[in-house]
C-alpha cells in the first residue's frame, strides 16, 4: 500500500499558488503520493527534492498531468533525431577519453547543442548527475531521446569502467542505424508516392466516376444481366458513396486504438511476435535482432562484464520482447550451470549456423570475438536482403495499382463489349 503525505506549504491568500499532486519515492524506496502547492512544476519538484523525495510524476491538481520532464519542458517533449543523439554521444566519448570530467563534458555538449530539445535534455542530465544521479539513470529519465539500448550499454560501461568505449560504440551503432533508415526511406519515397496517388485515383474513380454509368448498367442488367466484376464494382461504389465517411472514421479510430494497444506490454509482445513471422520482412527483422543481441553481448564480454550481467543487459537492449524473454531464460539456465548455446538454440530464434559458432567459441573461450564477428556478418547479409526487398517493392506496387485500375476498366467496359457482341 502506498503511503500518502501532504507537505506543509505556506499559502498567500491574496495570491494563492496552484496545487500539484505528485507520486514520489522516499529514501527507503517506498512510493509516496500527496499534494503540494507551488508557483509552478519546477518549484514543486524542487520542494519535493528538499524533502528527500524523488519525484516520478508531478501534475496540476484536477488535470491530466505529464511526466516530470514534460512539466519542465512545458509539454510533451518532441523526439530528437538519432543522428543528433549519436553525435552527442560521440563527442562525449571523445571528451572523456581526453580526460575531461563528466560534468564539464556535459556542460560543453549542452552549450554546443543546436537542437533546443536536446539542449534542454543535456542540461537536465548534467544537473541530475551533479545532484548525485548516475549517468544511466539520468539518461533513463528521457526515454523519448535515449532508447533502452543506450541506457543499457551506458549502465554497463559505468559499472565496468569502460564508459568512453561504451559511448563510442553506441554512437557508431546509432549512426549505422540512422544511415540504414535514411537509405530505406530514400528508396521507399517513390513507391510510397505511387501507392498514395494510385489509391487516391482508384477511390476517386470508384466513388465519382462509376456512378455515372449506373443508368446504363441498369438497362443492361434488365436486358441480359451484368458480369460479376461489374456487379462487384457497382456494389463497392455504392458502399463508398453512402458509408465512406463512416468507414474512414472507423479506420482512423481503429488505427488510434491499435497504436494505443501496441504501446502496452502485451501489445508489444504480440507485435514483436507478428513481425518475426512476416513472410518477407520477418527473416530480416529476426536477423537484425540477432546481430543486435550479439553485438551488445560481445561488446560487454570484451570489456570484462560478467556473463550473467551481460545477458541481463543484452535482454534489455534486444529491442524485441521475444528475444528478450529468450535471453533471460538463457541467463537463468546459465546460472544453473548450462552452456549459453543450449538454451539459445532451444529457443529457435537463432539460426543453427550461429549456434554452432557460439558452441565452438564457448569451448575455445573466445566468445566475445565470435559474437562480434557474427554481428558484423549478420548485419551485412541483412543489409543486402533489405536492399533487394526495397527494390522489389516498387514493381510490386506498380503491379498492384495496375491491377486495381485494370479491374475498374474491365468492369466498366465488359458490359459494353457484351452488348456489342449481342448486337453483332
Amino acid at each position: 500500500m502506498p503511503k500518502y503525505s501532504v507537505l506543509p506549504v505556506l499559502i498567500d491568500k491574496r495570491n494563492p499558488m496552484p496545487e500539484f499532486v505528485y507520486t514520489a519515492k522516499n529514501a527507503q524506496g517506498q512510493q509516496v503520493q500527496g499534494s503540494i502547492t507551488a508557483a509552478g512544476t519546477r518549484e514543486a519538484i524542487a520542494a519535493l527534492s528538499q524533502q528527500a523525495l524523488f519525484p516520478m510524476r508531478v501534475e496540476a491538481a484536477g488535470k491530466k498531468g505529464a511526466s516530470v520532464l514534460e512539466g519542465l519542458l512545458g509539454g510533451r517533449m518532441p523526439r530528437v533525431k538519432s543522428e543528433l543523439v549519436a553525435n552527442a554521444l560521440s563527442q562525449l566519448a571523445d571528451l572523456l577519453a581526453s580526460g575531461v570530467p563528466l560534468l564539464d563534458g556535459m556542460d560543453i555538449l549542452a552549450s554546443q547543442a543546436t537542437h533546443p530539445t536536446l539542449q534542454k535534455v543535456l542540461t537536465q542530465i548534467r544537473d541530475d548527475v551533479a545532484d548525485g544521479t548516475s549517468l544511466d539513470e539520468a539518461l533513463a529519465r528521457h526515454p523519448r531521446v535515449f532508447p533502452d539500448l543506450i541506457i543499457s550499454i551506458v549502465r554497463a560501461g559505468s559499472a565496468g569502467a569502460f564508459l568512453e568505449d561504451a559511448l563510442a560504440r553506441t554512437a557508431d551503432f546509432l549512426g549505422m542505424q540512422e544511415e540504414m533508415k535514411s537509405r530505406v526511406k530514400g528508396a521507399m519515397a517513390y513507391p510510397v508516392f505511387l501507392a498514395i496517388m494510385g489509391t487516391c485515383v482508384t477511390v476517386a474513380l470508384v466513388v465519382f466516376f462509376v456512378p455515372k454509368f449506373a443508368p446504363l448498367f441498369t438497362k443492361l442488367e434488365e436486358a441480359g444481366g451484368l458480369p460479376w466484376t461489374t456487379i462487384a464494382l457497382l456494389w463497392l461504389s455504392d458502399v463508398l458513396w453512402k458509408y465512406g465517411i463512416f468507414l474512414a472514421i472507423g479506420l482512423f479510430a481503429l488505427i488510434a486504438w491499435g497504436r494505443r494497444w501496441m504501446g502496452t506490454p502485451r501489445g508489444q509482445e504480440v507485435m514483436d511476435d507478428v513481425r518475426l513471422r512476416l513472410p518477407l520482412m520477418g527473416p530480416i527483422i529476426r536477423g537484425f535482432a540477432v546481430s543486435r543481441c550479439c553485438r551488445v553481448l560481445g561488446t560487454l564480454l570484451r570489456n570484462g562484464v560478467p556473463l550473467l550481467k551481460s545477458l541481463a543487459i543484452s535482454a534489455d537492449a534486444a529491442g524485441n520482447k521475444i528475444f528478450s524473454a529468450a535471453i533471460r531464460s538463457a541467463a537463468s539456465n546459465v546460472s544453473s550451470g548450462e552452456t549459453l548455446s543450449e538454451p539459445l538454440a532451444a529457443s529457435g530464434l537463432f539460426p543453427p549456423e550461429i549456434m554452432a559458432m557460439v558452441r565452438v567459441a564457448e569451448q575455445s573461450n573466445n566468445l566475445d570475438v565470435v559474437l562480434l564477428q557474427i554481428a558484423d556478418r549478420t548485419e551485412r547479409r541483412n543489409v543486402q536482403k533489405l536492399d533487394i526487398l526495397v527494390r522489389l517493392v516498387e514493381p510490386a506496387l506498380l503491379l498492384l495499382m495496375g491491377s486495381a485500375m485494370l479491374f475498374v476498366i474491365v468492369a466498366l467496359l465488359l458490359p459494353v463489349f457484351d452488348m456489342g457482341s449481342a448486337v453483332g
